[in-house]
């Protein structure tokens, strides 16, 4: 019996035209649908990636690395723009997200390339949100920056905007905004956010009402009586 050596070039070729395949570039944030994020490339495997994504016209996938370990899930993006390439290679990027995915095998080696693979399915989502759920998520967002004292501007209306839109200025944990990634239906990311929202303000409230105690400590104190 004759045992054939893998054709590697008939195997990459092969990867190429699959449709689910796609490159990766693991990294330790959160790419959200519909946002743009600018990097910094330094590696060679990325720098790699990079050129030929950019030349080819085609995408890769961001499955994020939460406590030393990839995810499943991820975030198709594609290069929007070579922002700066330096004299040693090195690039400024920006990227937009555009689907989620999720890895049904990894593929660590590619035939004549530094970076990895996966083969991956696109979750069937339901972007048909709640316009008054979102109202109450945008309201209580706005709470929260107005506790926190700080100033956020959405770059679309408010009729327009959708949970991934805002879910990096909610407060969120990298763990938090993965589960909220996985969320295949708009409504339940808004119920998401909501109960986030309601938790964090909740905590903020009673900060507040802590720093009021600690401020009132050793001043002059008009206490209340009860009449007997």
């Amino acid at each position: 019996m004759v045992i054939q050596k893998p054709d590697f070039k008939q195997l990459l070729s092969d990867l190429q035209f699959m449709t689910n395949f796609i490159p990766i570039f693991p990294l330790s944030i959160v790419v959200f649908p519909g946002e743009e994020v600018n990097l910094h490339i330094f590696e060679p495997r990325y720098k790699q990636l990079i050129k030929e994504c950019f030349s080819d016209v085609k995408p890769f996938g961001i499955p994020p690395i939460i406590n030393s370990r990839m995810g499943d899930l991820g975030t198709l993006v594609k290069v929007q723009e070579l922002v700066k390439i330096y004299d040693n290679g090195e690039m400024d990027i920006r990227i937009k997200g555009t689907a989620v995915f999720r890895i049904l095998e990894l593929i660590k080696r590619i035939p004549d390339k530094l970076y990895s693979g996966a083969i991956v399915n696109y979750p069937e989502t339901n972007e048909t949100g709640s316009e008054t759920l979102m109202k109450k998520v945008l309201k209580s967002m706005r709470e929260m920056h107005r506790l926190l004292k700080i100033t956020k501007q959405f770059r679309l209306p408010d009729e327009r905007l959708k949970a991934f839109d805002i879910a990096h200025h909610a407060g969120l944990s990298v763990e938090e905004e993965q589960e909220l990634l996985g969320l295949t239906q708009e409504i339940h990311r808004q119920e998401y956010l909501k109960r986030h929202l309601h938790t964090i303000i909740s905590v903020l409230k009673e900060t507040e009402t802590l720093k009021e105690r600690i401020k009132l400590n050793g001043h002059f104190k008009n206490p209340g009586s009860m009449d007997l």
